[in-house]
Protein backbone atom coordinates (compact mmCIF):
# COMPACT_ATOMS: atom_id res chain seq x y z
CA UNK A 1 0.00 0.00 0.00
CA UNK A 2 1.03 3.75 -0.77
CA UNK A 3 1.97 5.80 2.01
CA UNK A 4 2.02 9.35 0.58
CA UNK A 5 3.23 12.63 2.13
CA UNK A 6 1.39 15.80 1.58
CA UNK A 7 3.58 18.10 3.81
CA UNK A 8 6.99 18.99 2.77
CA UNK A 9 9.38 21.84 4.56
CA UNK A 10 11.82 23.76 2.06
CA UNK A 11 10.31 21.17 -0.38
CA UNK A 12 11.79 18.09 1.89
CA UNK A 13 9.03 15.32 2.59
CA UNK A 14 7.99 14.96 6.56
CA UNK A 15 6.93 11.65 7.62
CA UNK A 16 6.57 11.80 10.99
CA UNK A 17 8.44 9.34 11.88
CA UNK A 18 6.75 7.08 9.85
CA UNK A 19 9.39 6.86 7.34
CA UNK A 20 12.91 6.48 8.30
CA UNK A 21 16.24 7.88 7.09
CA UNK A 22 17.16 5.54 4.16
CA UNK A 23 13.35 5.90 3.28
CA UNK A 24 11.61 3.36 4.21
CA UNK A 25 8.35 2.93 6.18
CA UNK A 26 9.44 2.43 9.92
CA UNK A 27 7.36 -1.40 11.27
CA UNK A 28 4.05 -0.59 11.46
CA UNK A 29 2.67 -3.42 9.81
CA UNK A 30 3.49 -7.24 11.22
CA UNK A 31 6.36 -9.07 9.61
CA UNK A 32 5.71 -11.45 6.95
CA UNK A 33 1.77 -9.92 6.79
CA UNK A 34 0.32 -9.22 3.79
CA UNK A 35 0.79 -5.39 3.32
CA UNK A 36 4.10 -3.25 2.85
CA UNK A 37 3.99 0.22 2.60
CA UNK A 38 5.84 2.09 0.04
CA UNK A 39 6.19 5.34 0.65
CA UNK A 40 5.88 8.20 -2.12
CA UNK A 41 6.91 11.79 -2.52
CA UNK A 42 6.25 14.34 -4.48
CA UNK A 43 6.82 18.47 -3.58
CA UNK A 44 4.33 19.23 -6.04
CA UNK A 45 1.44 17.35 -3.80
CA UNK A 46 1.76 19.47 -0.46
CA UNK A 47 -0.94 20.32 1.45
CA UNK A 48 -2.89 18.18 -1.25
CA UNK A 49 -6.00 16.89 -0.10
CA UNK A 50 -7.22 13.66 0.56
CA UNK A 51 -10.09 14.11 -1.62
CA UNK A 52 -7.84 14.15 -4.39
CA UNK A 53 -5.38 11.64 -3.78
CA UNK A 54 -7.76 9.41 -6.10
CA UNK A 55 -7.54 10.93 -8.96
CA UNK A 56 -3.27 10.87 -9.10
CA UNK A 57 -3.65 7.01 -9.54
CA UNK A 58 -2.93 5.19 -12.58
CA UNK A 59 -5.94 4.03 -14.37
CA UNK A 60 -6.84 0.48 -14.48
CA UNK A 61 -8.49 0.40 -10.75
CA UNK A 62 -6.27 0.42 -7.33
CA UNK A 63 -4.08 -2.25 -6.28
CA UNK A 64 -5.03 -1.48 -2.55
CA UNK A 65 -8.04 -0.41 -0.85
CA UNK A 66 -6.89 2.19 0.36
CA UNK A 67 -4.01 4.81 0.72
CA UNK A 68 -2.18 6.13 3.75
CA UNK A 69 -1.40 10.08 3.42
CA UNK A 70 1.22 11.62 6.49
CA UNK A 71 -0.40 15.34 6.09
CA UNK A 72 0.39 18.02 8.31
CA UNK A 73 -1.59 16.38 11.04
CA UNK A 74 -0.18 13.43 11.08
CA UNK A 75 3.52 14.80 10.79
CA UNK A 76 2.75 16.93 14.19
CA UNK A 77 1.36 14.04 16.40
CA UNK A 78 -1.55 13.32 15.31
CA UNK A 79 -2.80 10.08 12.91
CA UNK A 80 -1.81 9.08 9.91
CA UNK A 81 -4.95 9.21 7.25
CA UNK A 82 -6.69 6.31 5.59
CA UNK A 83 -8.36 7.06 2.11
CA UNK A 84 -10.89 4.68 0.45
CA UNK A 85 -9.83 4.13 -2.82
CA UNK A 86 -13.02 1.43 -3.99
CA UNK A 87 -16.05 2.35 -2.40
CA UNK A 88 -16.46 5.76 -1.93
CA UNK A 89 -13.35 7.10 -3.16
CA UNK A 90 -11.86 10.10 -1.29
CA UNK A 91 -13.29 10.18 1.91
CA UNK A 92 -10.90 9.69 4.81
CA UNK A 93 -10.24 7.98 8.21
CA UNK A 94 -7.83 8.62 10.52
CA UNK A 95 -6.04 5.72 12.36
CA UNK A 96 -3.60 5.60 15.49
CA UNK A 97 -0.26 4.34 14.31
CA UNK A 98 -0.18 1.59 16.98
CA UNK A 99 -3.41 0.41 15.11
CA UNK A 100 -2.35 0.62 11.42
CA UNK A 101 -0.74 -2.21 11.10
CA UNK A 102 -3.86 -4.44 12.27
CA UNK A 103 -6.57 -2.31 9.87
CA UNK A 104 -4.14 -2.70 7.07
CA UNK A 105 -4.04 -5.88 7.25
CA UNK A 106 -7.80 -6.57 8.05
CA UNK A 107 -8.53 -4.18 4.96
CA UNK A 108 -6.38 -5.85 2.73
CA UNK A 109 -7.88 -9.57 3.74
CA UNK A 110 -11.23 -8.25 3.50
CA UNK A 111 -12.01 -8.60 7.53
CA UNK A 112 -12.84 -4.69 7.68
CA UNK A 113 -13.95 -2.61 4.82
CA UNK A 114 -14.29 1.01 4.84
CA UNK A 115 -17.81 1.51 5.95
CA UNK A 116 -16.76 -0.35 9.31
CA UNK A 117 -14.17 2.03 9.87
CA UNK A 118 -16.62 4.87 9.34
CA UNK A 119 -19.11 3.53 11.33
CA UNK A 120 -17.08 3.14 14.21
CA UNK A 121 -15.28 6.33 14.68
CA UNK A 122 -15.39 9.25 17.06
CA UNK A 123 -16.13 12.84 16.42
CA UNK A 124 -12.75 14.07 15.38
CA UNK A 125 -12.57 11.30 12.69
CA UNK A 126 -10.34 8.59 13.88
CA UNK A 127 -10.93 4.95 14.37
CA UNK A 128 -11.56 3.71 17.45
CA UNK A 129 -11.05 6.87 19.06
CA UNK A 130 -11.81 8.48 22.44
CA UNK A 131 -13.37 11.85 21.69
CA UNK A 132 -16.53 11.01 21.68
CA UNK A 133 -19.33 9.35 19.51
CA UNK A 134 -21.12 11.68 16.92
CA UNK A 135 -24.79 12.19 17.06
CA UNK A 136 -25.43 12.31 13.57
CA UNK A 137 -23.68 9.74 11.92
CA UNK A 138 -21.98 9.94 8.55
CA UNK A 139 -23.77 8.27 5.76
CA UNK A 140 -22.05 5.19 4.47
CA UNK A 141 -24.50 4.25 1.81
CA UNK A 142 -22.80 4.21 -1.84
CA UNK A 143 -23.89 6.29 -4.44
CA UNK A 144 -26.00 4.98 -7.06
CA UNK A 145 -24.39 7.01 -9.68
CA UNK A 146 -21.08 9.84 -10.46
CA UNK A 147 -21.85 13.43 -9.99
CA UNK A 148 -19.81 16.27 -11.78
CA UNK A 149 -16.89 17.95 -10.61
CA UNK A 150 -18.32 21.11 -8.36
CA UNK A 151 -16.91 24.76 -8.62
CA UNK A 152 -13.77 26.04 -7.86
CA UNK A 153 -13.66 28.37 -5.21
CA UNK A 154 -11.58 29.72 -2.55
CA UNK A 155 -14.56 30.35 0.07
CA UNK A 156 -17.48 28.15 0.59
CA UNK A 157 -20.35 25.99 -1.34
CA UNK A 158 -23.83 25.60 -0.64
CA UNK A 159 -24.96 22.71 -2.74
CA UNK A 160 -28.84 21.41 -2.92
CA UNK A 161 -28.72 17.94 -2.88
CA UNK A 162 -32.96 17.79 -2.43
CA UNK A 163 -35.05 19.04 -4.54
CA UNK A 164 -38.90 18.43 -3.74
CA UNK A 165 -39.54 21.77 -1.72
CA UNK A 166 -38.70 24.66 -4.08
CA UNK A 167 -40.21 26.72 -1.38
CA UNK A 168 -38.34 25.41 1.37
CA UNK A 169 -35.41 26.11 -1.01
CA UNK A 170 -36.42 29.64 -1.37
CA UNK A 171 -36.85 30.30 2.18
CA UNK A 172 -33.43 28.94 2.88
CA UNK A 173 -31.64 31.86 0.34
CA UNK A 174 -33.97 34.13 1.76
CA UNK A 175 -32.94 33.37 5.80
CA UNK A 176 -29.17 33.55 4.59
CA UNK A 177 -29.03 36.71 3.15
CA UNK A 178 -30.54 36.25 -0.56
CA UNK A 179 -28.08 35.46 -3.74
CA UNK A 180 -26.17 38.24 -5.69
CA UNK A 181 -26.25 38.27 -9.57
CA UNK A 182 -22.93 35.90 -9.58
CA UNK A 183 -25.17 33.13 -7.28
CA UNK A 184 -23.55 34.04 -4.07
CA UNK A 185 -25.72 34.09 -0.55
CA UNK A 186 -25.20 36.68 1.81
CA UNK A 187 -22.33 38.72 -0.09
CA UNK A 188 -24.32 41.53 -0.02
CA UNK A 189 -24.77 41.86 3.34
CA UNK A 190 -24.03 45.23 5.05
CA UNK A 191 -21.25 44.69 7.69
CA UNK A 192 -23.00 46.71 10.08
CA UNK A 193 -25.61 45.05 10.32
CA UNK A 194 -23.26 41.29 11.18
CA UNK A 195 -24.52 39.72 14.36
CA UNK A 196 -21.39 38.42 15.44
CA UNK A 197 -23.46 35.70 17.04
CA UNK A 198 -25.29 34.78 13.95
CA UNK A 199 -22.14 35.34 11.23
CA UNK A 200 -23.66 35.10 7.91
CA UNK A 201 -22.83 32.67 5.65
CA UNK A 202 -21.12 33.76 2.69
CA UNK A 203 -21.01 30.56 -0.11
CA UNK A 204 -21.43 30.28 -3.85
CA UNK A 205 -24.65 28.25 -4.33
CA UNK A 206 -24.80 25.44 -6.27
CA UNK A 207 -28.59 24.78 -7.60
CA UNK A 208 -27.81 21.89 -10.11
CA UNK A 209 -30.33 17.91 -10.31
CA UNK A 210 -27.15 16.89 -10.90
CA UNK A 211 -26.16 16.85 -7.66
CA UNK A 212 -29.62 15.41 -6.49
CA UNK A 213 -28.75 12.73 -3.89
CA UNK A 214 -24.96 13.73 -3.58
CA UNK A 215 -23.80 11.68 -0.20
CA UNK A 216 -21.03 13.51 1.83
CA UNK A 217 -18.49 10.70 1.52
CA UNK A 218 -18.69 11.68 -2.11
CA UNK A 219 -17.77 15.34 -2.00
CA UNK A 220 -14.22 15.38 -1.10
CA UNK A 221 -13.05 14.10 -4.65
CA UNK A 222 -15.57 16.55 -6.34
CA UNK A 223 -13.91 20.07 -5.01
CA UNK A 224 -11.31 20.30 -7.64
CA UNK A 225 -7.81 20.90 -6.60
CA UNK A 226 -7.10 24.31 -8.14
CA UNK A 227 -8.44 26.32 -4.74
CA UNK A 228 -8.46 25.86 -1.22
CA UNK A 229 -12.13 25.76 -1.10
CA UNK A 230 -12.99 26.12 2.96
CA UNK A 231 -15.92 23.96 3.56
CA UNK A 232 -19.26 22.14 1.66
CA UNK A 233 -22.52 22.69 2.95
CA UNK A 234 -25.33 20.51 1.81
CA UNK A 235 -28.81 21.17 1.79
CA UNK A 236 -30.27 17.55 1.85
CA UNK A 237 -33.74 16.03 2.95
CA UNK A 238 -33.12 17.00 6.71
CA UNK A 239 -32.56 20.89 5.93
CA UNK A 240 -35.79 20.84 4.72
CA UNK A 241 -37.84 18.70 7.48
CA UNK A 242 -35.79 20.84 10.50
CA UNK A 243 -37.30 24.03 11.85
CA UNK A 244 -33.69 25.55 12.03
CA UNK A 245 -33.19 24.18 8.61
CA UNK A 246 -29.88 22.39 9.35
CA UNK A 247 -27.00 21.97 7.19
CA UNK A 248 -24.64 18.96 6.56
CA UNK A 249 -21.26 20.30 6.69
CA UNK A 250 -18.53 18.66 4.97
CA UNK A 251 -15.06 18.64 5.97
CA UNK A 252 -12.51 18.76 2.94
CA UNK A 253 -9.67 18.25 5.13
CA UNK A 254 -9.02 17.07 8.30
CA UNK A 255 -11.08 14.01 7.92
CA UNK A 256 -12.47 13.70 4.08
CA UNK A 257 -16.08 13.07 4.14
CA UNK A 258 -16.56 13.85 7.92
CA UNK A 259 -20.20 16.25 8.69
CA UNK A 260 -21.29 18.42 11.05
CA UNK A 261 -24.50 18.94 11.15
CA UNK A 262 -25.65 22.21 12.24
CA UNK A 263 -28.85 25.17 12.15
CA UNK A 264 -28.26 27.45 8.87
CA UNK A 265 -27.47 30.43 10.61
CA UNK A 266 -24.07 28.56 12.41
CA UNK A 267 -23.11 28.04 9.03
CA UNK A 268 -21.22 31.37 8.25
CA UNK A 269 -19.91 31.46 11.77
CA UNK A 270 -18.15 28.12 10.95
CA UNK A 271 -16.71 29.14 7.80
CA UNK A 272 -15.09 32.07 9.50
CA UNK A 273 -13.67 30.17 11.85
CA UNK A 274 -12.26 27.63 9.97
CA UNK A 275 -10.74 30.32 7.61
CA UNK A 276 -8.91 32.25 9.76
CA UNK A 277 -7.76 28.42 11.65
CA UNK A 278 -9.33 29.98 14.98
CA UNK A 279 -11.26 26.29 15.10
CA UNK A 280 -11.22 23.16 13.68
CA UNK A 281 -14.26 21.11 11.84
CA UNK A 282 -14.48 18.88 14.84
CA UNK A 283 -15.47 21.71 17.29
CA UNK A 284 -18.75 21.88 15.46
CA UNK A 285 -19.25 18.34 15.31
CA UNK A 286 -22.44 17.36 17.70
CA UNK A 287 -21.63 14.61 20.39
CA UNK A 288 -24.37 12.29 21.29
CA UNK A 289 -26.29 13.13 24.28
CA UNK A 290 -25.02 16.29 24.76
CA UNK A 291 -26.17 19.76 24.03
CA UNK A 292 -24.25 21.83 21.56
CA UNK A 293 -22.19 24.55 22.49
CA UNK A 294 -23.91 26.92 20.21
CA UNK A 295 -26.93 26.54 22.08
CA UNK A 296 -25.81 27.34 25.31
CA UNK A 297 -24.45 30.52 24.21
Amino acid sequence: MLVVCTYYENGEPRWGGLVDRTGRATAVVPEGGPVRLRPVADPGWDHLRGGNVPALLPGGGPAAPVVVLMDIAAVYGGEPLLVDLVAIPGRGVRVAKERLGEVLAALFDGALVFDDLIRDTDLRGTYRGDAGRRAFPVPTAQPQRDFPALPATDGALLVRTWFEDDDGWRALLDELGGTDEEGWVGADIDPDDIDPDRYPLTALVVDDPAYEGLPPGSVPALVPPEEHTVLVALADAGTFAGADRPLAAVDLHDTPGNIAVLPCHMAGSMVCNLEIANMDFHDFVSVAGVRPWWEEA
